[in-house]
């Protein structure tokens, strides 16, 4: 495979920037921006750019991406909600049985004996 190495006049390099800063272009809404890759418009714009472009951050990104990170947030709040459920039905459970014992004045048989969810585990009681 031959490697092709592609050389840019001064010229053009300043248009690609002077597009860049005029449009502010969010690159993830356009494919290579004339077939350049963006590693050398940026470059370009930290050569070429004036004092605003030489601060600002440009943001790289697929265009699927916006559409990923959505949906991988509205699945984060799904879980985030689902656990929390789980969290207030242990300590639902937890102090029926609690309360149940002090009805009844016994202390119920448990398969293991854990401490409960609610009390701070110590080096003593394992």
């Amino acid at each position: 495979m031959v490697k092709v190495l592609h050389r840019y006049s001064e010229a053009f390099r300043r248009s690609v920037v002077a597009e860049v800063e005029r449009v502010a272009i969010l690159f993830s809404r356009r494919p290579l921006l004339n077939g350049v890759n963006f590693s050398s418009i940026y470059s370009w714009v930290k050569q070429y750019g004036g004092p605003d472009s030489q601060t600002r951050t440009v943001r790289v990104e697929m265009p699927d991406e916006p559409n990923r990170i959505k949906e991988l947030e509205k699945q984060k709040r799904a879980l985030e909600s689902a656990l929390a459920q789980a969290h207030m039905k242990i300590i639902l459970l937890e102090s029926t049985v609690e309360v149940l014992e002090e009805k009844a004045g016994i202390r119920p048989k448990k398969k293991t004996d854990t401490p409960s969810s609610s009390e701070p585990t110590t080096k003593d009681s394992v």
